[in-house]
């Protein structure tokens, strides 16, 4: 046998579970992510602002979990159902939708343009406390 064949399948078998398990992350825009919540009664809503943030704006049914509080606090969040995480604008919620993926979450989200670009579209937001 060819040794570069053999050695290309070995790699191929020791790294095929790797990215079998890998989660994809996706983006998608507030009308997206709003039809989503009314279809997917099983959808997890993830608000990864800071409490003041939160009491300002925020999705109905959302959990608020803090970035600088997240990796003690990741329990929280289902491995079993779909996440949906968001913040002011998008970038925090998009470096916890990278690191729900390396920690192998099967399908997470993120809402593009955060929960601004949501209330700039009309969507629902509540106000004030939980």
């Amino acid at each position: 046998m060819n040794f570069k064949f053999v050695y290309c399948l070995v790699l191929l078998l020791v790294l095929l579970p790797v990215y079998a398990n890998a989660a994809v992350a996706r983006n998608l825009s507030p009308q997206d992510a709003y039809a989503m919540v009314g279809q997917r009664g099983d959808l997890f809503l993830l608000d990864v602002r800071t409490p003041g943030e939160y009491q300002q704006a925020r999705l109905d049914g959302a959990r608020l979990i803090p970035i600088d509080q997240f990796a003690k606090r990741l329990v929280e969040v289902p491995k079993d159902r779909p996440v949906l995480v968001y913040c002011a604008v998008g970038s925090r919620s998009a470096q916890v939708v990278n690191y729900l993926a390396r920690k192998g979450y099967p399908e997470i989200y993120n809402l593009d343009g955060g929960i601004y670009a949501w209330a700039q579209k009309g969507l629902p937001v509540l106000q004030g406390g939980p």
